[in-house]
């Protein structure tokens, strides 16, 4: 069996970490991806955009509270999760996440992350091959 999805998408807010009662990080933030196609009748372009729940636990947590900031481009790589609850009205909902396993930024080198200031450059964005997981 096979659970992956990878997306590319800009964060639609500040990601939100916290920390289980055990102490783990978790971070969550939403990711919108956009979808172009052309009306088949009129010809003209059209923008679709999906929001997607991401998680990040634990090191991929820390990662994305300290480096991805909104508006951030980044690739998601990761695996499809649902749960259950019910929520203040009664009602049985169904949340559906997507679970990163793979965080990398896409932001141009250059661009301004908040936080980020370290001797010789070599904190200012961080390659695939940084990222320690």
């Amino acid at each position: 069996m096979l659970n992956k999805i990878m997306l590319i998408g800009n964060l639609g807010k500040e990601p939100d970490m916290t920390y289980t009662p055990s102490g783990t990080a978790v971070t969550k933030f939403t990711l919108a991806v956009n979808r172009r196609s052309r009306d088949r009748d009129s010809g003209e372009k059209r923008e679709e955009t999906t929001w997607f729940n991401i998680v990040a636990w634990e090191q991929r947590a820390e990662f994305c509270s300290q480096y991805l900031h909104k508006g951030s481009k980044a690739f998601i790589e990761g695996r499809m999760t649902s749960r259950r609850y019910t929520n203040k009205d009664g009602i049985e909902v169904t949340a559906w996440e997507v679970v990163a396993e793979n965080v990398e930024i896409l932001d141009p080198k250059g661009a301004s992350q908040s936080g980020s200031s370290g001797a010789g450059g070599s904190d200012d964005e961080m390659g695939a091959d940084d990222i320690p997981f």
